[in-house]
């Protein structure tokens, strides 16, 4: 793969044979940094207990990869701009597989938490530019078709994320959850070196500064709200915070009138890619609210057991991938104030119906609750990414790509960093209050998103 040759546009996308193989690179890519994501959730009690570490210390098994992800995905998604999207991709396929035999030889736990961390690097070079390349292979007028795609296969690594890890350690040890990684990180690779598209690159290289400023910013902010979370003492959670602020603020202060700034504060200036992105945001705390606090409500309200529990959040995943079906026929043609707005409050019915569930619900009784609510938030992801795909400029598209992964991150961040808070402060109820939380969020994001009409009629 040479720069000299013939670039892509994302007005003509690729077509039959060259699309089908660009988008099964890009899928591969995706699914081994969402499978990656949750499963080693499965694998805590195995590997605190083979490492000798507490379970609090276990958790930064995960939190070291989801972490390093957040922090890094927009100054790897504006490297991607100047190095080539494919070219960036490739590389995180690499570093994950590198990464990833990394945290298969482990020999203590601070060492596997240093490989998951760079293993969280690799996935986010991965994600930073799926949805730039995603624009790239498909023309314009049929983008809702590769986002649905791509929506599929998220719904698809989170139903096979504790499967795999469940059948993988019934017949191995933790380790292998990581060696699977390398001949399907290498299919990945060959076959994302010999399909994706060569896009235009930025001639002007990411500024560094910028980019560790991005990382300080991200980390210090993420490790401040954990700490706020879980009263790990007010000192830290106030200096990491300061800190947080301090490194975004001259992040922005620095790249003011830059044209390929990491940080690209500039494309939330359009009221399209804006009302975008913050519906993503609150969408997404609403079902993390969700999907951390509904185990709770099953085991310690209705008394399931963790096996019955991980089985009944199953329909969530499946809901995605039902609607993804469904929304890649119709968002290129319905507008996302429409469609994404039908789907949050599709979402809001599900989760206010998980709310009131009666007093000895049946599996059936769960399970339909929380497909509805599943399907809901699966019709609502697809039109509003596209629309922040859509609304930036050209030549923008690594940084709309990287803020794509930010809004979905972030609000999972935040998500689980309220889910945490709650459930300390409110440790009788608190799960309860948690899906009356993800209700009011997708019912706020359904108004955010339908004000996207008005706007239009103006």
């Amino acid at each position: 793969m040479t720069v000299s040759e013939p670039t892509h546009s994302p007005a003509t996308g690729l077509y039959g044979a060259a699309r089908i193989k660009a988008m099964t690179a890009v899928c591969l890519a995706v699914l081994l940094a969402q499978i990656d994501y949750a499963i080693a959730n499965i694998a805590l009690p195995d590997i605190g207990a083979d490492l000798h570490s507490s379970a609090s210390d276990t958790v930064w098994v995960v939190n070291a990869y989801q972490l390093a992800s957040l922090s890094s995905l927009l100054p790897l998604a504006a490297a991607g701009a100047w190095i080539g999207y494919a070219r960036m991709c490739m590389m995180g396929i690499a570093l994950f597989i590198v990464s990833s035999v990394g945290c298969a030889l482990a020999p203590s736990l601070p060492v596997l938490t240093i490989a998951r961390a760079i293993q969280g690097f690799g996935a986010a070079s991965m994600l930073g530019v799926v949805s730039a390349l995603i624009r790239f292979i498909y023309p314009v007028e049929e983008l809702g078709k590769g986002v649905a795609v791509n929506t599929l296969i998220v719904g698809v690594g989170m139903a096979l994320g504790p499967t795999v890890a469940g059948m993988i350690l019934a017949v191995a040890h933790w380790p292998w959850l990581f060696w699977i990684n390398l001949p399907i990180g290498a299919l990945t690779f060959v076959l994302a070196a010999t399909s994706l598209p060569i896009t235009p690159r930025q001639k002007e290289m990411p500024d560094p500064i910028g980019a560790v400023l991005c990382i300080v910013a991200v980390t210090a902010l993420g490790l401040g709200g954990n700490s706020v979370a879980h009263s790990d003492g007010a000192m830290l959670a106030c200096a990491m915070l300061v800190i947080g602020v301090a490194a975004m603020g001259s992040l922005i202060r620095k790249e003011a009138g830059s044209l390929q700034p990491i940080l690209p504060v500039d494309l939330l200036r359009g009221l399209g890619f804006r009302i975008a992105f913050v519906v993503g945001i609150i969408s997404y705390i609403g079902s993390n609210l969700f999907m951390i606090s509904m185990p709770f409500t099953l085991h310690d309200h209705y008394g399931w057991s963790a096996t019955s529990t991980g089985l009944l959040m199953t329909p969530w995943a499946f809901g995605l991938i039902v609607s993804a079906s469904v929304t890649r026929r119709i968002a290129d043609k319905i507008p996302a104030g429409i469609l994404s707005s039908i789907g949050l409050i599709c979402a809001m019915i599900g989760f206010l119906a998980l709310r009131f569930l009666p007093a000895s619900p049946t599996a059936f009784d769960v399970a339909w609750r929380i497909g509805v609510a599943g399907f809901g938030f699966g019709v609502f992801q697809v039109p509003n990414n596209r629309a922040m795909l859509l609304t930036a400029a050209a030549g923008r598209e690594g940084g709309a790509s990287g803020m794509v992964q930010v809004s979905r991150q972030s609000g999972q961040t935040f998500g689980g960093i309220g889910t945490a808070l709650i459930l300390r402060l409110v440790p009788i109820s608190g799960s309860l209050v948690c899906l009356d939380g993800a209700a009011f969020c997708a019912g706020l994001a359904a108004l955010l998103s339908a004000s996207r009409m008005v706007s239009r009629r103006k």
